[in-house]
């Protein structure tokens, strides 16, 4: 709002502030624990029932980016173990059934492996034991090395099933092609009596494999954990307060808009809604970052999820089930981990120049170790190598695991990331134009200066102004009040209050006539302000704020400017963007004296004043016709178009607005210097991206040759067994590095 809007506002003092209604749905809300699984699952696939061990494996697609680029594991759809309640488990999607699952069958195979080892005439000749026979001991080997095919082994090859279904061959593949050639192998040697087996790598083989799926298992729930939490913050029951007064206990799902709900001391909000009663401290930590509980009173808003404090409050529900700003929330980090990014793709193509890199080397390796040696056990077993090096286990876990941690950190800071390619660009941004209202500044008058004259007492100026406005509901009554409040003044008693339409208001104080007005007002009563008077108001006038005066005794005695009030994290949200390289600019529909006031005051490099909302966007790619990489920041509604035309789109404040379709990251807290974390948690995402594809992509590369024997002359070659140990030790290194971002610090 210009200056000259508010002169023409503040002429009557009649202006008065009427909440909207709210009308109480008449149908059902679920909430967000009920929500479709889809909606609640916080990124993670659905998992549907829990089938036998036979079919365990049937659908499952390991780890395929190509489709989600995330963490994708569909075809674990039936690998759920079988559990009382369904229903409860809609509630709180994981992988805690995966990661038992591949926990289980790992310590069978492993306990099986013992005897196969132990038997083996290569592990006694090479460890210089010998183990007791007894008939039908030459069998122990072969037949346990069957069973662990089976149970541990054969679940890979149907997880292969729909790659090759799909035309998309990838780990699942490669795996099942290391294991089926062993297994072949080995019982053709048996079964025909000639030559050398290898059970015992074999079922080290699959022992691995087990149990590198176990470790990305618990490392894909534990990155996964802190964001399953928001689906348990909703209570099961609240107490609602019936038209005759009594408190009933219900479902939270029997919430309907309109309802009036008790909140007791250390109970979760089950709804969104409006505080009617009662003041407490409530800890929105979870949803906002903010570690201090804020205060609440009657007439503030509550969000379903956050823990009430000492205080007793009765709450007007306003939002329930899918309509919550928790529920929303959710719905964001679903789509995060759902979206794509160029690193992603990146890691994609990295998996399939693998594939088809091992299958030329194994070719290769397969004609010149049977040039060099006859199809034997060298040629085939380094043929294996080959294949269980090239498994991109690693790779397949390098970037989805990144982007679960950095969505799990985002989330605890306030900060959503709804589209992950926004996140991985954000790094990259040289400018970031904000917008004003709302975003560097409160939206929100306030008194930015005063100044007064004849000796009077600044502090009495404001509280006798404050006292004259009291019964007034205008924004600068308000915005005067706010301030005196602010700054714990006792007003002094004041009656008669009288409205001057088009000048101010009169009250009278002392048994003498006081005025709080316009310009207008001294021009009424005929009053000339004193020269510092004049001074200050020709000074705020420049900046584009606006000047009320206070009368009292016949004389000026006291001058305030107002504006809208700049956050106190604006200035050094700026100060951080500039050491960090960026441009800021300001865009705003206020003229060119406000736009310069609060840019001068922040320390912005550029702004562009007097801009409507359908011409936000223009000035966006004004900028990017320039060579920048724009980023815009702002309220995601006036500023929508800019936000959808800008690189970066990021709506700022929309915690309890979730649903900002033009904005790729969605900041819960009016706080700018969410931006700068924003930045910096996308710098850091996108380094431990990097780092883990370096090693996953560098580690086959260097170990493919080694697989393939080109250093036998030496006599230096890596053995299935050894091959699938480095593979499995490449991805834990990967999962570890991953989990170190958390480390990471995000506040200032």
């Amino acid at each position: 709002m210009e200056k000259s809007d508010f002169h023409d506002a503040h002429s009557g003092h009649t202006t008065h502030h009427h909440p909207a209604s709210q009308s109480p749905s008449s149908h059902h809300a679920p909430n967000p624990s009920e929500l479709p699984t889809d909606e609640v699952m916080m990124g993670q696939p659905h998992h549907a029932g829990h089938p036998s061990d036979q079919n365990l494996a049937a659908n499952h697609t390991h780890l395929e980016p190509s489709q989600t680029g995330s963490i994708n594991h569909a075809a674990h759809d039936q690998m759920r173990h079988a559990e009382p309640s369904a229903g409860e488990h809609r509630k709180h999607i994981d992988h805690t059934g995966h990661e038992r699952l591949f926990r289980d069958r790992f310590l069978v195979c492993l306990v099986l492996s013992v005897p196969v080892l132990l038997y083996s005439p290569m592990i006694q000749e090479w460890l210089g034991f010998r183990m007791p026979a007894f008939p039908g001991s030459v069998w122990v080997v072969p037949v346990i090395s069957v069973v662990i095919f089976i149970y541990g082994g054969v679940p890979f090859l149907r997880m292969a099933v729909p790659e090759l279904r799909d035309r998309k061959p990838g780990m699942m593949t490669l795996i099942s092609l290391a294991i089926s050639v062993a297994f072949i192998y080995s019982l053709a040697t048996t079964l025909l009596n000639t030559g050398e087996n290898f059970y015992w790598e074999l079922v080290t083989l699959i022992d691995v494999m087990l149990l590198g799926h176990w470790l990305e298992m618990r490392s894909v729930r534990q990155a996964s954990g802190a964001l399953n939490e928001l689906a348990r913050l909703m209570p099961d029951t609240t107490e609602r307060i019936t038209s005759e007064g009594e408190v009933e206990t219900i479902p939270v799902s029997r919430l309907i808009a309109g309802d009036l709900v008790l909140v007791r001391p250390g109970a979760s909000l089950p709804a969104d809604g409006v505080v009617e009663e009662g003041e407490s401290q409530i800890n929105e930590s979870m949803l906002t970052g903010e570690s201090k509980p804020v205060k609440k009173s009657p007439g503030e808003k509550v969000i379903a999820g956050t823990l009430n404090g000492e205080g007793s409050l009765r709450v007007r529900v306003n939002a329930t089930g899918e309509q919550t700003a928790l529920a929303g929330i959710m719905r964001l980090v679903a789509q995060a981990q759902q979206s794509r990014s160029r690193t992603q793709v990146l890691a994609d193509k990295a998996a399939g120049w693998l594939f088809y890199t091992a299958l030329i080397v194994a070719g290769l390796t397969a004609i010149g170790w049977i040039a060099a040696t006859g199809l034997g056990f060298q040629a085939v077993e380094r043929v294996v190598t080959v294949l269980v090096i090239a498994c991109p286990h690693a790779l397949g876990l390098a970037i989805p695991l990144v982007v679960a941690i950095t969505t799990s950190i985002g989330a605890s800071n306030g900060i959503l990331v709804r589209d992950r390619l926004a996140l991985e660009t954000v790094r990259d941004i040289n400018v970031v134009i904000f917008d004003k209202t709302g975003t560097l500044t409160k939206g929100e008058q306030g008194v930015i200066a005063l100044a007064s004259a004849n000796g009077k007492d600044e502090r009495e100026a404001l509280a006798l102004a404050a006292a004259i406005e009291a019964d007034s509901e205008h924004i600068i009554a308000q915005a005067i009040r706010h301030t005196a409040h602010e700054q714990h003044l006792k007003l002094p008693v004041v009656d008669g209050f009288i409205a001057l339409k088009g000048r101010g208001v009169r009250a009278t104080f002392n048994g003498s006539q006081v005025y709080v007005g316009s310009p207008g007002l001294l021009e009424m009563l005929k009053l000339e302000p004193p020269a510092e008077l004049i001074r200050f108001a020709k000074e705020a006038d420049e900046k584009g704020q606006t000047v009320v005066y206070l009368v009292q005794d016949g004389q000026v005695g006291a001058a305030f400017a107002l504006a809208d009030v700049i956050r106190p994290e604006s200035k050094p949200a700026v100060a951080r963007l500039h050491q960090m390289g960026i441009e800021v600019v300001l865009l705003t529909g206020d003229s060119q004296a406000v736009a310069m006031g609060v840019a001068n005051e922040l320390g912005i490099d550029n702004f562009f004043a007097e801009v409507l909302p359908e011409d936000k966007d223009k000035k966006v790619n004004e900028l990017q016709r320039q060579g920048k990489r724009v980023a815009m920041v702002g309220d995601g509604v006036n500023d929508a178009p800019a936000l959808a035309r800008a690189d970066v789109g990021i709506a700022i404040g929309s915690g309890t607005d979730v649903a900002v379709e033009s904005a790729g990251i969605i900041l819960v807290k009016n706080n700018p210097l969410d931006v700068v974390k924003a930045i910096e948690l996308s710098r850091a995402s996108y380094r431990k991206m990097i780092q883990n594809l370096a090693w996953a992509t560098g580690y086959n590369v260097i170990a493919l040759p080694l697989a393939a024997g080109v250093l036998a002359p030496w006599n230096i070659l890596l053995s299935p067994a050894v091959g699938a140990l480095f593979m499995s030790l490449s991805t834990v290194i990967v999962a570890i590095n991953a989990q170190l971002l958390r480390r990471s610090q995000l506040s200032f």
